[in-house]
């Protein structure tokens, strides 16, 4: 079962993106350090750890996902990844590939702004010492703003024209202007209430400022974005990473090295090392793993490949807990407060198909009903939803929420119901309480 949730990696030329996309997932992104280096998007999968049910009702050893997979209760759920164009300033004038970036932006949920916090690179991407990097956090949000507001702006006249004329809400006037960005209506009607706008809102009456704040609101609920400071084992890295700190939620900020996770993932690739995505240490043949040897045995390092290791060990794992790769992919996730939820055809055992325990797990939006699950499962299935049982066995109303702490559904459906009654064995014949008739011969 897929996931249509999207995490957008975005930053500028050299920052670290398709490192990062390839850290974070099993895709091949081209990686250089020179603008431009990723021209179309690179797709990846990822994927996002949350606790699996199995683990709660003894089931791990059957637990057999569709998609993704589950290591001893932890459920690796993919999502997808996009890795898009480098930004570079004035890309909402068309500068670089700024009109192409900001196209592909649309169809993301959440950004991870890829940030080079070495200070390595300047804001074109070229090569320099002692660059900002709070600049880059700036700029960015700057050119998305901007985009989106030009776009509303310069065609303001008409619609607040036809806004008084057809006396719509500001909402419905607004989500027929932002739904080229994806947006639905509720993301739409949360960021008026963000910019603390109540009906009746008057927009004849706003000017460019109330426009902007308008604007800012949106951008904060449509496109909710996490810092990832890149490239942390950098020498030039730490007084950047303290000034950022400083001036942005703690909640909002990932500190990473993606080339670090990209070097221990290939290490375990070629059996050199045991490791897991956003664990705080990894384990090699001279120091073997606490529940037993590796099987097959892990390969003897030489002194090149140990010496890299040691100082990711010391740069990177030591002081940061990980290489953040895997807390950014959570962050993303969790920004948009989704839902993991299980459906499965019986609630006894939690088999779907015969092939295993909790096959299937979809994230949902905050706010997700019972039948709007059923219609993304499947429209078809929806047209004959009869009704929703929850792991108790307790009918759950079509439009209940759903929850972490009740995401485990089964469907029952008007096909479902009569295959019930056609699968059903004949009833058995009635037993007579007649005595039977003698036979001829014992007659005779």
């Amino acid at each position: 079962m897929s996931n249509n949730f999207l995490i957008g990696c975005v930053g500028k030329p050299s920052a670290g993106k398709s490192s990062f996309l390839n850290a974070a997932t099993d895709a091949n992104a081209k990686v250089g350090n020179y603008p431009f280096t990723t021209i179309e998007p690179n797709h990846g999968v990822a994927y996002y750890q949350s606790p699996c049910p199995c683990a709660k009702y003894e089931k791990a050893s059957l637990c057999n996902p569709r998609y993704g997979k589950c290591d001893h209760g932890t459920r690796h759920i993919p999502v997808k990844m996009l890795d898009v164009a480098g930004l570079v300033p004035g890309a909402s004038e068309g500068r670089g590939l700024g009109n192409k970036f900001l196209d592909d932006l649309r169809q993301a949920h959440v950004l991870l702004h890829i940030i080079d916090v070495s200070g390595r690179t300047n804001e074109k991407g070229e090569e320099t010492v002692g660059y900002d990097p709070m600049k880059d956090a700036d700029w960015l949000q700057d050119e998305i703003h901007s985009w989106v507001f030009n776009n509303l702006w310069s065609k303001w006249g008409s619609i607040v024209r036809r806004h008084v004329a057809t006396k719509s809400s500001a909402a419905d006037t607004l989500q027929a202007q932002f739904s080229g960005y994806g947006t639905k209506p509720g993301q739409t009607q949360a960021a008026l209430d963000l910019a603390g706008v109540k009906e009746p809102a008057g927009m004849e009456g706003w000017d460019e400022a109330m426009v902007r704040t308008v604007v800012s609101a949106f951008l904060e609920v449509r496109f909710p974005t996490i810092l990832v400071l890149n490239k942390i084992d950098h020498p030039d890295a730490d007084a950047n990473i303290a000034k950022m700190c400083s001036k942005y939620d703690s909640d909002k900020i990932v500190l990473s090295s993606a080339l670090a996770e990209c070097f221990l993932r290939k290490m375990r690739k070629e059996n050199y090392i045991a490791y897991t995505e956003g664990s705080e240490t990894f384990y090699t043949s001279d120091d073997p793993p606490p529940d037993g040897p590796a099987n097959p045995p892990l390969r003897t390092l030489d002194d090149k490949i140990r010496a890299r290791l040691d100082k990711i060990r010391d740069l990177v794992l030591f002081r940061y807990g990980a290489t953040g790769v895997q807390d950014a992919i959570k962050r993303a996730v969790d920004s948009r407060q989704l839902v993991p939820v299980y459906p499965v055809k019986n609630l006894h055992n939690f088999t779907s198909d015969g092939k295993g325990v909790f096959r299937d797990c979809m994230l949902l939006e905050c706010g997700t009903t019972v039948r709007e699950f059923c219609h993304a499962l499947s429209p078809e299935m929806e047209k004959h939803f009869l009704y929703a049982e929850g792991v108790s066995g307790q009918r759950m109303g079509e439009d209940e929420v759903l929850v972490r702490d009740n995401n485990i559904i089964k469907f029952t459906t008007a096909a479902s119901e009569k295959d019930d009654v056609t699968h059903k064995p004949p009833p058995a014949k009635p037993v007579s309480s007649k005595p039977k008739a003698k036979a001829k011969d014992d007659q005779e």
